[in-house]
């Protein structure tokens, strides 16, 4: 085996630090499911509670058969999926049962859904009263944006973040991630950890409340809070670095480059390997603090001075003096990057749906390591194991199929 990937035939046993804890997943689309790719990682028994169609992002790409896109594949892994038609008692009776059972439980419903269906927060905890039961919204529900649908695109642009695009490209953009979905699911995951924590010392469960607009609001203002820090305001609120016109890759004789002259030394040393060019040693960019008041003029003169030597010149002697400089990658080119090779970040195993190559964990644990286990559930997969799990007998699983209540995957490969 290379250090490139590991390898593994069949799917691998759960490990992790969350061993033994028991999600029941009714989330879809991609802050839930983020979320839940994290706890599964980190061991949790993640049941993925799909409807008859199943989770939208099943059909989003194409993939190699149907409902099983290259992004569900990888979002889902590790992660067993049943199939139950909440809209009928018996498949309803069934997820209580479900839900008595389990240590955490998660849902992406609007709060009025969510209590028609019986399964608010005060419902649940009458079947598992030391529950962590998250709430994942798109707006907190104590606000007038409650009952507002939420997706990506439309919090980048109520959060502020498209605004701020517009500074740097001249019109409103959305960033090209699912920035908002993601940093929500990754703000969920470390809240049900610390809830875990909380209850592993008292005992005590609880109800959790994530919504996508007030995350990413709380992520942009980390540095762009500016004058708006300050009651009544004083000054604009922004991060003057992060949107000036010439922060951007540097152009070099034969490529480009990612460089960031940030501190004083580093500052110093490289006027230093430019020869000391006399637009660098203006007055203006003397310290840190004259820097940033005149970063984008700053900026442009340092394009012109790397403009002067090709990429690999520019790379060796900036890493030698201490100046953070990289070379630009393309997603492509990522699956070929040497430290992700060297460090086996990606990982290869066969699966149900072929060889694949999964992006990898990346936090590591020197006690309780993570590891990815398979790749996505077809729909429905686990129905009857799971069912059976929950004290389902043969002929109440069978009743169930028969009824619609539930419904498993047709084929069996």
């Amino acid at each position: 085996m290379s250090a490139a990937a590991s390898d593994s035939e069949t799917a691998r046993p759960a490990s992790g630090p969350l061993l033994g804890v028991r999600v029941i997943d009714l989330t879809a689309t991609l802050m839930g499911p983020y979320c839940t790719q994290l706890l599964a990682d980190m061991g949790a028994d993640v049941i993925k509670v799909e409807p008859p169609q199943g989770d939208t992002t099943r059909y989003l790409q194409q993939g190699h058969r149907p409902g099983m896109s290259e992004m569900f594949t990888n979002l889902a892994r590790g992660k067993r999926s049943i199939v139950l038609d909440l809209k009928q008692p018996e498949a309803l009776a069934v997820l209580e049962r479900l839900l008595a059972g389990a240590d955490v439980c998660l849902h992406s419903m609007r709060h009025r859904a969510v209590e028609r269906l019986g399964l608010a927060y005060e419902r649940v905890r009458q079947l598992r009263p030391d529950i962590i039961y998250a709430n994942l919204y798109g707006y907190g529900r104590s606000g007038p944006y409650a009952d507002w649908p939420a997706y990506d695109d439309t919090i980048q642009g109520i959060a502020g973040l498209a605004r701020l695009q517009e500074r740097v490209v001249g019109e409103p953009r959305y960033v090209p991630t699912v920035m908002a979905d993601k940093i929500a699911g990754m703000t969920a995951a470390y809240a049900i950890a610390m809830a875990l924590f909380h209850r592993q010392r008292t005992g005590e469960g609880q109800e959790l409340e994530i919504a996508m607009f007030e995350t990413m609001v709380s992520f942009l203002m980390v540095e762009h809070i500016g004058g708006a820090l300050y009651d009544p305001p004083q000054g604009e609120t922004l991060y003057q670095r992060a949107i000036a016109p010439h922060r951007r890759p540097y152009a070099t004789l034969d490529g480009y480059l990612s460089v960031l002259i940030y501190n004083d030394r580093q500052w110093q040393r490289f006027v230093a390997l430019a020869g000391h060019p006399p637009a660098l040693c203006d007055p203006r960019f003397a310290d840190l603090a004259s820097r940033s008041r005149h970063v984008d003029e700053m900026y442009q003169h340092l394009a012109e001075v790397l403009a002067t030597r090709s990429t690999a010149d520019w790379l060796e002697a900036l890493q030698q003096a201490g100046i953070p400089a990289v070379p630009l990658r393309s997603l492509q080119e990522l699956t070929e990057d040497p430290h992700l090779l060297q460090t086996g970040f990606f990982q290869s195993q066969q699966t149900k749906e072929g060889r694949l190559r999964f992006p990898g964990i990346p936090t590591r644990f020197s006690r309780t390591p993570g590891r990815i286990r398979e790749a996505a559930p077809r729909l429905g997969e686990h129905t009857r194991a799971v069912l059976a799990e929950a004290g389902c007998s043969a002929e109440q699983i069978d009743q169930l199929l028969r009824n619609g209540g539930a419904a498993e995957a047709l084929d069996s490969d």
